[in-house]
């Protein structure tokens, strides 16, 4: 009988925790729409690039405010840094 109640025990705790992150996967998608912000990033720091000027993946910026890297900001923020742009520039 206590192998039955450890088990039930068991499969109601998973349930729980499956349900907790599926409201946590969930609440984290239904963000605010983004943007690609482009020139404002410190060096390392960026979300990604424009691969054919050289910026292909995260982190890969080499000098502050680099024209072809972004970092994701909020919709409608970025024209509202100085330097932000939403085309890379070369």
């Amino acid at each position: 009988m206590k192998n039955r109640n450890k088990l039930v025990s068991t499969a109601i705790s998973s349930l729980l925790a499956l349900s907790a992150t599926a409201v946590a996967t969930e609440a984290y998608s239904a963000g605010p729409p983004l943007e690609k912000c482009f020139g404002v990033v410190k060096a390392g720091k960026n979300d990604c690039g424009v691969k054919s000027l050289g910026t292909a993946c995260q982190g890969t910026s080499s000098k502050d405010a680099q024209p072809d890297a972004y970092i994701d900001v909020i919709k409608g923020n970025c024209e509202k840094i100085v330097g932000g742009s939403l085309t890379a520039k070369k």
